[in-house]
């Protein structure tokens, strides 16, 4: 048996009137998931319990099989463990982001333009953070670079006690006045913020960026704090070979954390650019050379919510229909027996540009068994099944259980 997730980040949305009162996941042509779900048990999974923030390290741990309330200990210990930082029991870890701020004179009257900077490339960025820790790294802090616009901070000796710091894609085109770090815990955080503007708005990197119609990336924001991740083995929990297949950091460093072969693919890049058939090929070697699980993240849907690009939304789960199970199902049906389960990890609703904790649509295919699936696989159909799995971590063990 080999086993196959297919993690759609935020595919999961609310009717949208530029498309008729659909959602991407109604709209959009995905004739192979479309003939899975005819033989699929389908449903809806509460992957973000009610009182947990929606992020995708909350969400993707649950579908994993990992209880947040537990194991959950920041989102960016995750990512800094992708990136090889090793953390010690007394730091602190933040989640930096380059992004763009308006150039209002005081940073308190700034607007937060653009939460990625353009989805910056990673070698501008790693350029920028390098020139920023040549500014900003001490015995007290240490900066990283990631992939785009993702990087991370480390505060040795830190504190989580910080007040709320919000992240940088929930308030896109709003002034940064009420989000501003203003816990005195906080103070060198937000200094380094300040900093960060006047030391990057005349890099040259940003000024040829501009020259090119591209957003500068002005500035650094901080969040997603948490000290060292500690997660059980999933093959000790499971007795399968796992792989993780991202672009993404916090994915990356899931993987690694779980001890599954973290594979990375050229050309990922967590946008709709993304090599989406390079993921796919990678997958299906990983289950040719002998693992047993494959979860395939695919950051693209969730981008696409964030920056209310309704059509690239719809554009990305066709892509991902066509390129990733149009690669893996034929080479999947190699095997005497496989199961596969799509689902995203939480909502990023167009209408919000943000995540919610609704209870998203899954659906598990097994090539042995019939099922009597639905039509088309959308969050009407999952809701019309009455399938409800009230606690996310128990999805994973639903998956790999059913029909045993």
């Amino acid at each position: 048996m080999k086993y196959v997730v297919l993690l759609c980040d935020g595919m999961a949305d609310y009717p949208v009137e530029e498309l008729g009162g659909e959602t991407p996941m109604s709209k959009s042509v995905t004739p192979n998931m479309d003939a899975l779900a005819k033989n699929s048990v389908i449903g809806l999974v509460k992957t973000v319990a009610d009182g947990m923030k929606p992020g995708s390290d909350v969400a993707n741990l649950s579908v994993l099989g990992y209880d947040p309330a537990v194991c959950y200990t920041g989102r960016s210990p995750l990512e800094a463990g992708s990136i090889g930082i090793d953390m010690k029991p007394e730091d602190v870890s933040f989640r930096c982001n380059l992004v763009t701020v308006s150039n209002e004179p005081n940073f308190e009257d700034r607007t937060l333009v653009d939460y990625c900077a353009d989805d910056i490339s990673t070698a501008e960025a790693e350029e920028l953070v390098k020139f920023l820790a040549s500014h900003f790294d001490n015995d007290e802090f240490k900066l990283y670079s990631g992939v785009s616009y993702r990087h991370c901070l480390i505060w040795h000796g830190g504190t989580l006690d910080v007040g709320t710091l919000t992240p940088p894609h929930d308030i896109t085109g709003r002034k940064v006045t009420e989000y501003i770090p203003n816990h005195p815990n906080a103070e060198k955080l937000f200094d380094m913020m300040k900093k960060s503007y006047e030391l990057l708005k005349d890099h040259p990197v940003n000024k040829a960026r501009e020259e090119r119609g591209l957003r500068p990336a002005n500035c650094i924001w901080l969040w997603g704090e948490g000290v060292r991740a500690n997660l059980e083995n999933f093959y000790e929990s499971h007795k399968l070979k796992a792989s993780m297949i991202s672009a993404v950091d916090l994915l990356k460093g899931i993987g690694k954390f779980a001890g599954m072969r973290v594979v990375n693919v050229e050309g990922a890049t967590g946008y709709i650019d993304t090599n989406f058939k390079g993921k796919a090929e990678a997958a299906v070697k990983e289950l040719a050379d002998g693992q047993d699980f494959v979860y395939i993240h695919v950051e693209a849907p969730d981008e696409c919510g964030h920056r209310h690009e309704i059509e690239n939304k719809v554009k990305s789960l066709e892509i991902i229909d066509k390129e990733i199970l149009g690669t893996i199902l034929p080479e999947l049906d190699k095997y005497d027996d496989f199961k596969l389960m799509i689902l995203p990890d939480h909502p990023t609703p167009l209408a919000l540009k943000t995540h919610t904790n609704d209870a998203v649509p899954f659906m598990i295919y097994q090539k042995s068994v019939k099922a009597e699936g639905k039509p088309v696989f959308t969050e009407k159909t999952a809701k019309e099944t009455g399938l409800y799995i009230e606690k996310g971590p128990s999805i994973m063990n639903y998956f790999i259980d059913l029909n045993k």
